[in-house]
């Protein structure tokens, strides 16, 4: 019996891509974990908007992003004293850079080869401790910028990272979780309405060690934001949490990497979005990948949109690999769909008007996301945001 030949069909080499490749670079996407990264952008192919990670992204609106010049120079932020936690500006020589990950993609390269200095947020305390960092007006010009969040063994604190105004922007956010450390971190884009942001979340969790990572997208024009969270420590946990509201011409993407690598480790990504207007564009991508020497995991992902209006599209593509079979649990779901009839019909059988039941179907929707928060102050504010979007009409 003969084997097969790459020659088969004529083909010269797998349509995967690149199995007989001497390019370090070309290697078969047959694993998430396999992919290539680098922070050097030229060692990416150039965009073309066909690639398997661009191909939902509108590339034309932020290749300036991609394959720019970037501003690299420190921002004005502001932040309350928390006792337990520092914060500060660091050079690129910092030991603690690209201790979480690094860059998957182009644009991630780009803005990693253009800081200039990281904004590093180093937690002690373990009595947990609410830190809240704010930027606002970063301007019209395109920037790179650069974050570093780290957890000390046992420590405990809630990073809120509240973004607005205009911005043109491409950054990098690390995020170490030490052993035995309690961390939350949340990712707030309320940027201005014709803002642009590219943005990857590399995490690492250690041994006994919690995360729980929220992103919420309320606004500008494309926002797009990848986590990429890496369970290495045996007994890590990692929740993975997204709220998105996008309007008529607004693209909001999410694109998730929740990888168990140790032993006993537990995660849950949980993902929901509303969409209105002609134009609104959402797009989820979650990618699950349980290792070789993950026994005892227990995983599930999900990813819900509800569709308010005709003209919106939700993509929302679940994937899940398993390289052992000694696992507790795993498992997947999306849906995408219009208002449930029964609910309006219950809510208006009792005497509240369509429109009052469509706000109150829609803000217990994404409620669930809201309060997984843990800042009664951040989840009140968003509460406001969302009726606010509510508000609107859609075109």
């Amino acid at each position: 019996m003969s084997l097969l030949t790459p020659e088969q069909h004529g083909a010269k080499a797998h349509s995967d891509g690149g199995w007989d490749s001497n390019e370090g670079r070309v290697v078969p996407v047959q694993t998430r974990s396999g992919r290539f990264t680098s922070v050097n952008r030229d060692d990416f192919p150039e965009v073309t908007g066909l690639e398997l990670e661009w191909k939902l992204t509108p590339v034309a609106l932020v290749r300036t992003l991609i394959d720019g010049t970037l501003d690299g120079a420190p921002y004005e932020y502001t932040a309350a004293d928390a006792a337990g936690a520092t914060i500060g500006w660091v050079d690129r020589s910092d030991a603690r850079v690209g201790r979480a990950g690094v860059p998957e993609e182009r644009a991630s390269a780009n803005a990693w080869g253009a800081f200039q200095k990281a904004l590093a947020i180093t937690v002690t305390a373990e009595e947990h401790v609410d830190v809240i960092v704010s930027r606002s007006g970063l301007g019209a010009e395109p920037r790179a910028a650069h974050t570093i969040i780290t957890a000390k063994p046992n420590s405990s604190a809630t990073i809120i990272l509240q973004s607005s105004g205009q911005a043109t922007l491409s950054e990098n956010v690390e995020i170490v979780v030490e052993d035995g450390a309690s961390l939350t971190v949340v990712s707030v884009q309320e940027w201005a309405d014709d803002a642009l942001h590219l943005a990857s979340h590399f995490a690492t969790v250690g041994q006994n060690a919690k995360l729980k990572h929220v992103v919420v997208s309320l606004s500008g024009t494309v926002v797009r934001i990848n986590p990429s969270v890496h369970l290495d420590g045996e007994g890590a946990d990692g929740d993975l949490y997204g709220l998105y509201f996008a309007d008529a011409g607004q693209h909001f993407e999410q694109r998730v990497y929740l990888h168990h690598v140790a032993r006993n480790t537990k995660g849950r990504v949980n993902y929901k979005g509303a969409l209105q207007g002609k134009g609104a564009h959402t797009v989820w991508v979650g990618d699950v990948l349980i290792g070789r020497d993950a026994a005892g995991t227990d995983s599930y992902e999900q990813n819900r949109n509800l569709v308010l209006s005709e003209g919106a599209r939700a993509d929302s593509i679940p994937n899940l690999e398993i390289e052992t079979g000694e696992i507790l649990g795993a498992g997947h779901a999306s849906a995408t769909g219009r208002f449930d009839d029964e609910q309006l019909f219950y809510l208006q059988a009792r005497g509240i008007s369509e429109e009052e039941a469509r706000r109150l179907v829609v803000i217990g929707f994404l409620s669930e996301i809201v309060q997984r928060i843990g800042n009664t102050e951040l989840e009140t504010r968003l509460h406001k945001a969302i009726e606010k979007e509510l508000e609107r009409t859609a075109p």
